[in-house]
């Protein structure tokens, strides 16, 4: 009998690169005020051409505005209207724009089935190093944001990053922090383990993390995590088939949202389903869509957000 790992049919909508921290590990951003952001009409024609596409998640990942520049309503009125014309559409938007005020989560849970946002490392180290100009990464503005999306019942997405200088003893931490935090609410669909992968944009000069440390990494957070949170691995930076299933040999059941484009890692393109699937089925492993919502999740939902998962529900082969 074959096994079952999942993936989201996903598509990425970024209203502004611009971000006013600076990781020197990030391909992703651009200095504030170089770009123009995102216009809902750009985005209604992005919309319209994924209409026979298949795919059901809408992720809405943006660069941080900072909390107190007077564009910051602007840049979340932006993210909500965003969220609300993919649902007009048809599809099921996921949002993770960084730590957010607890007003900004509840209003964007009226347009969103799901939200995430990364924990990285919970050590403050970081905050010396990588982090250094990275003021949003503060590890406690992280799991506040963890705590405030299980008040507010926010099914939630979060990871840790592996690779940019952390100890063992720092990333069980910050697997301990994620449990937790679910033990008190019960809100976290998934984990990702993301291994730090160098790309041509970062100023930071780390290796990278060791592939050949992932599936020891997933038996240590399927250890640590309640059962009930997935292991997501994303599968196009662990660029070694062998390693890949390993990972899903020790526990990583999901391999996250695939696109036509990884934002985050632009250097590492996603694989197709199809030739996933050809290289999972010959060891046991049937590759099968789910939507950015997890069934235990859907009475959390509003009715409108609710009629909306029920439709995709009810289409085949999406089925999780």
């Amino acid at each position: 009998m074959l096994r079952t790992v999942t993936y989201s049919p996903a598509y990425t909508l970024v209203p502004t690169y611009e971000c006013f921290n600076r990781c020197t590990y990030c391909n992703f951003r651009v200095s504030p005020g170089e770009e123009s952001w995102l216009s809902l009409g750009e985005a209604q024609h992005i919309l319209e051409s994924l209409s026979e596409l298949g795919i059901s998640e809408i992720l809405i990942l943006s660069g941080e505005v900072h909390p107190d520049h007077p564009r910051r309503r602007s840049w979340l009125d932006r993210i909500a209207a965003l969220g609300e014309l993919a649902l007009s559409y048809g599809f099921l938007p996921h949002t993770n724009v960084g730590p957010l005020s607890f007003e900004e989560m509840a209003r964007l849970k009226e347009v969103n089935v799901s939200m995430g946002l990364m924990v990285e490392q919970v050590s403050g180290r970081f905050l010396e190093t990588v982090h250094v100009h990275a003021p949003s990464k503060e590890p406690r503005l992280r799991l506040e944001q963890l705590r405030w999306a299980g008040e507010l019942r926010i099914p939630f997405t979060t990871g840790i990053l592996v690779g940019i200088g952390e100890t063992q003893a720092e990333t069980v931490e910050s697997l301990e922090a994620i449990a937790q935090i679910h033990q008190s609410y019960h809100h976290i669909q998934e984990v990702i383990l993301q291994p730090y992968s160098p790309g041509s944009q970062q100023t930071s000069t780390l290796p990278g993390f060791d592939l050949t440390q992932l599936p020891p990494l997933v038996t240590l957070a399927r250890r640590i995590l309640p059962p009930e949170i997935t292991l997501q691995i994303p599968p196009n930076l662990v660029n070694h088939p062998h390693i890949l299933l390993s990972c899903l040999d020790a526990g990583a059941t999901d391999l996250g949202g695939l696109s036509p484009k990884d934002e985050v890692n632009p250097d590492y393109p996603h694989p197709s389903p199809p030739y996933l699937q050809t290289l999972l089925e010959p060891h046991g492993w049937h590759l099968q869509p789910r939507l950015p919502l997890y069934p235990q999740f859907d009475s959390w939902l509003s009715p409108k957000l609710k009629r909306a998962v029920q439709s995709w529900r009810e289409k085949i082969p999406l089925k999780v």
